[in-house]
């Protein structure tokens, strides 16, 4: 049985839970960011979700995962939640999870992934533009919460596992490449303001 390090099992939410979601999103033409979140005390999923920008185009997919977490009955305090984020959380996105309370967020891409991969630059534009900083420019440790790239976990994990978790990643950023294709090629026909 394979160990459920964090690492492994933000992965696994990532791969089993939000790709699926993704993929349905993009084929209505939604980009192609989603999020989770995820109890502490087991890593037990909470909910996942992914980006809803055609409904409305605040609803990033961070944003769109905390929308609807305040519209379960009841939910854990968000101080016991970790916040699993597949792209790095744009500024929208910092401050919804900051107001939201998370001590936490967990990214797979980073900003410049989002750019140069997926050519959706806006994170890093406004940033620029907005914030005047340089990509990477924020605190990703502050009084709020403490940000975490999902490869520096897999980079600190021992062997066999550490293998696993990088064919894993592979397998997931192709999903991701092939996803990105799909927005890319239908992008010209969406009402998204920023796509």
């Amino acid at each position: 049985m394979a160990e459920n390090t964090i690492a492994s099992r933000l992965l696994d939410v990532i791969e089993n839970d939000i790709l699926p979601l993704t993929t349905q999103g993009v084929a209505q033409g939604n980009k192609v960011f989603g999020a989770a979140i995820l109890r502490k005390s087991d890593l037990s999923l909470v909910l996942a979700e992914t980006n809803n920008e055609l409904e409305n185009p605040l609803w990033h997919g961070e944003v769109h995962a905390l929308k609807r977490f305040y519209e379960l009955g009841e939910k854990p305090a968000t101080r016991d939640l970790i916040f699993l984020s597949t792209h790095e959380p744009c500024t929208m996105c910092m401050s919804a999870i900051t107001w939201a309370g998370f001590d936490n967020f967990y990214s797979f891409f980073s900003h410049e992934d989002s750019r140069d991969a997926f050519a959706i630059p806006h994170d890093l534009k406004i940033l620029k533009e907005v914030f005047r900083l340089e990509p990477g420019g924020y605190r990703r440790n502050n009084a709020f919460w403490n940000s975490f790239f999902i490869a520096d976990l897999v980079e600190t994990e021992n062997e066999p596992l550490k293998s696993g978790l990088l064919a894993q990643t592979a397998r997931i950023k192709a999903a991701y490449n092939a996803l990105s294709s799909t927005y890319q090629s239908s992008k010209d026909d969406n009402a998204i303001p920023l796509n």
